[in-house]
This record gives C-alpha cells, structure tokens and sequence, in this order.
C-alpha cells in the first residue's frame, strides 16, 4: 500500500471519529433537553411558538405585560410557566410554592437579568452569590444595628422636614408625589451610605441625581424587554449610549466621595472615630473600617456596596412612601386613626426608635400598603440544582420568579384581598403563616435594610401626614401598575394635598 493510500485511510477514520463524536455530544444535548422538557410537561403555559416560545406574547407595553401575568395566573391556577426562546420562566404565587425556594440556603443565586445591573453595583450584596455573598452578607448586617438607626434618624428626620417644605408650592392642585419621594429618599440614602449632602431635594437638575434616575430606568426596561437583552445589540441603541455616560457619572461622584471620605476617615480614625458609633455615622465609614486599609474589601468592593445601598435603598423607600400616601389618600380615615393614636403615644415628645414603634395604625397602614402594592412585585431565582415545586421537579436552567402582588391577595389568608383594611396587621388580626406576606423578601436572602427602609417610611408618612391632608386622584381600578424592579404607576402616583389646622 502507498504512503498516500495510508493516510487517506487514516484520514477517513479520523473523519469517522470525529462524527462519530459529534453524533454522540448533539444525542446527549437531546437526551438532556428531552428530560428537561418532561420534567415540566405538567406545568402549564400559554401558546407557544418554536424557538422564540412566548416572546411574541411580550411584545408588548409593560403595562399590558404586568396585565397579563395576573391574567394567565387565573387562566391556569396555582404555577405556569412562559417560554422566552428556549428558556422557561416559572411563576409562582402560592404560600406553598414559595416557602420551599425562599426558605432554601441553595436557591439564593438572582436570576440572570440581574447581570445588567453589574455595569453599576459590580457584584455587591444584590447581585453577588455563593461565597461572596455570604461574605458581604455577614460583614454588613452590623451597619444596621439600632444604634446606628437611632444616628441615622436624625438624617430622616432632617429631609422629612426638607420635604414637607418643597411639598408646599404643589398645595391644593394635583400633582405626581413619586419625583419628590424619589429625592428626599436619595438624599436620605446619600446621606446615610456616604456621608454625602446631595441636596436632591433642592436641586433636582443634580447631574448625578439625573444619572441614577436615567440608569434605574433603563435597567428596568432591559429587565422586560427581551430584544435589548444582548449587550452587542443594547450597546448600539440610544439606550446604550444613555446608559454608558450614567455609568461613568455615577462611578466618577462615587469614587471622588470614597477618596475624600477615606482621607478625611485616615485623619480622624486615632482621634473621633475610635469607638463611637455614633460618630461613624454613614455606611462608608464603617465600610472604611471593615477593610482594613483594602486587605479585606478594596476601594472597588467599597463603591460596589456603595452603588448598591444607593439604588435598592432609594428607589424601594420612595414607592412605599408614595404608595403608602396614594392608599391614605383613598381612605382618609385612616390618617386621622394614625394622627389621633400619634397625639395620643407620643404628644409633644421628640420621635425615638422606641417610641416610634408604639404606633400601631401607622404600622398597620403601610404594611397593608405592602401587601396591596409590593414593592417588588417579582423575586425572581436562577436555578442550578433541581428543587421540587408543587409535584413539579423544576429542573436546573429555569428561571423562577414569585409574583407577591398575587402572593398578597390569596383569598385564604386575605378575606377581600382588593380591599385596603389594615385591621389586618394590628395586633389582633389573623395570623398569617410563613411566607404568606413577604415585603422584603424572605429567607436568607431578604432586604438587609429592611429595619431601615421602614423607620424611613414610617417618619416620612407621618412627618406629611402632620402638615397635610392628603387626597388620592386614581381611582384603585383606573391604576395602570407596572412590574419593574418596583411596583410603579404608568400615570404616577397623583395626589393632592391641603394643609392641616394647627
């Protein structure tokens, strides 16, 4: 035999080999698709089509998108699921649904959309996982211990008084309340994560203000609209480019806080910063301290948590200080239940943590506010070990989102769930079981500031209702929601308000 006819030979068994091989990886692939797909044949969805499943069905506003997930809920009961391409997002609204995912140590890693808000926070407490976030987790819950709420109350109690005196050019005319929730609550949040006045409040036009009021949008946005959601395609959009020059405002103010701040934190560490809590008053101090001049968290960890207290902190207090007005608002009994019982506790003292918390009806009325309105109406988890949801065994590569907005109206433990009553939550109401109201989350996962978002809220509300009285344009069922990272209205949150009699 020639040397040729050798490696011709040669050449047409490593030919077969090789197809071999690839017959062999395309049959697993189809094996593995094959048990994926029987392991949620009895979860049901709408009319799909191949490849892009139901993505045609959310070419849509987000309104009618939020529409349709209470739609398809009813239409199919207590899970569905919806096909985007070929990947399966499961909804889940049922106490018994969600406790086994959210009570979980596994299933903690956020769903794959949260990769768009790393070009802002990096990988902080909110989008960060496995050992990092136990980490992080472990290291920050000590900043919100109530010696720190208690120096931090006087910041609240400073922009509250802020707001009510911008409040006071949009008296007895209607007006949308969420722009100047959103600034006293980013002054709030500045203030109390780094120390910084911002002065949002009385300079709206702010670049930096701008700029985190720019990007939370069009993360939003990238959240539910499945055709920006490839970064080459989203890059060359408007939005892109809107997005790139947020990012590097946002980061440049950061970094030039962190640098002032860690300067001026060097000088005085030997002096007042030795063990006064009181005295470390903003998160990036102790953050400062924590990292042990970066051998445990850099200047880049630092900003990373920085980013993220700025945007989870503001943008959830300023929807539950908005919704919980627009409710009062529609049930002006309630705000006189709270300012009777407020006249009553607290007379002429000067608000406390403790005393503040003996308000039963103003506690009551944003907890039933959370439960109407949520203030994430989607939690959502990317799954990477299977986990048996309701008989279904949802396997790994599903992405599984719990809707609280249904969550909070199952009729078993909510009588009336449309109806505002926030009897509900005194303490003589029913007793809810785990995981039936769900606010901040639950399980390991939930809001670390949770303490903190609700002192803010409960002296924001209470703060305007005392100067006002406060009226709610929007009927319940002429609302048009929204499901964002929040729970927003298309037409905001319209109200009107008239001063009290002293």
């Amino acid at each position: 035999m020639s040397v040729a006819a050798v490696l011709l030979a040669g050449g047409s068994w490593v030919t077969v080999f090789l197809s071999f091989c690839l017959l062999f990886l395309l049959l697993v692939l189809l094996v593995q698709r094959g048990k994926f797909l029987y392991d949620l044949r009895k979860v049901p969805y709408p009319t799909a089509l191949p490849i892009v499943g139901n993505a045609y069905q959310l070419n849509c506003s987000q309104e009618e998108f939020f529409q349709k997930l209470v739609k398809w809920a009813r239409e199919f009961g207590d899970i569905y699921l919806l096909w985007v391409g070929l990947r399966p997002f499961i909804f889940l609204y049922r106490v018994e649904a969600v406790q086994p995912l959210l009570s979980s140590s596994v299933h903690i890693d956020k769903s794959l959309e949260y990769q768009y808000l790393k070009p802002w926070l990096g990988t902080g407490l909110v989008t960060s996982t496995g050992e990092k976030w136990h980490f992080r987790r472990k290291l920050l819950t000590p900043t919100f211990h109530s010696g720190l709420l208690e120096v931090y109350l006087k910041t609240v109690k400073e922009e509250a008084n802020i707001l009510i005196s911008c409040l006071k050019r949009e008296v007895d005319k209607w007006f949308d309340v969420v722009p100047y929730s959103k600034r006293a609550a980013l002054d709030i949040i500045c203030d109390t994560a780094m120390g910084y006045k911002l002065n949002a409040q009385k300079n709206s036009k702010d670049e930096y203000v701008e700029a985190v009021d720019k990007i939370a949008s069009i993360v939003q946005m990238r959240f539910t609209n499945v055709w920006t959601q490839s970064d080459t395609i989203f890059k060359l959009t408007k939005a892109g480019q809107e997005h790139d020059h947020s990012i590097q405002i946002i980061q440049e103010f950061v970094d030039k806080v962190i640098v002032e701040r860690k300067a001026e934190w060097k000088l005085k560490r030997d002096d007042n910063f030795n063990d006064s809590t009181k005295k470390k008053r903003a998160l990036l101090d102790l953050l400062l301290e924590m990292s042990q001049d970066g051998a445990i968290l850099s200047d880049e960890d630092i900003r990373e948590e920085v980013n993220t207290f700025m945007y989870a902190g503001h943008d959830t207090m300023a929807t539950s200080i908005s919704w919980t007005l627009y409710a009062l608002g529609r049930h002006p009994e309630y705000q006189e239940k709270i300012l009777d019982e407020y006249n009553s506790v607290l007379g002429m003292a000067e608000i406390t943590l403790e005393n503040i918390s003996k308000l039963t009806w103003l506690e009551a009325c944003i907890k039933e506010q959370w439960r109407i309105y949520p203030v994430a109406p989607l939690i959502a988890r990317q799954i990477y070990k299977p986990i048996e949801i309701m008989g279904n065994q949802i396997p790994p590569g599903s992405t599984v989102l719990i809707n609280s907005y249904l969550l909070h109206r199952d009729i078993r433990y909510f009588p009336e769930p449309h109806i505002y009553r926030p009897e509900r939550f005194l303490a003589d109401g029913p007793k809810l079981p785990p995981y039936a109201f769900i606010p901040f989350s639950a399980g390991s996962r939930n809001c670390i500031g949770w303490k903190f978002a609700t002192l803010v809220i409960k002296v924001v509300v209470l703060s305007v209702l005392k100067a006002f009285h406060v009226e709610s344009l929007d009927k319940e069922d002429e609302l048009r929601l929204i499901s964002e990272l929040v729970l927003v209205n298309a037409n905001g949150i319209r109200l009107k308000i008239t001063p009290r009699e002293r």
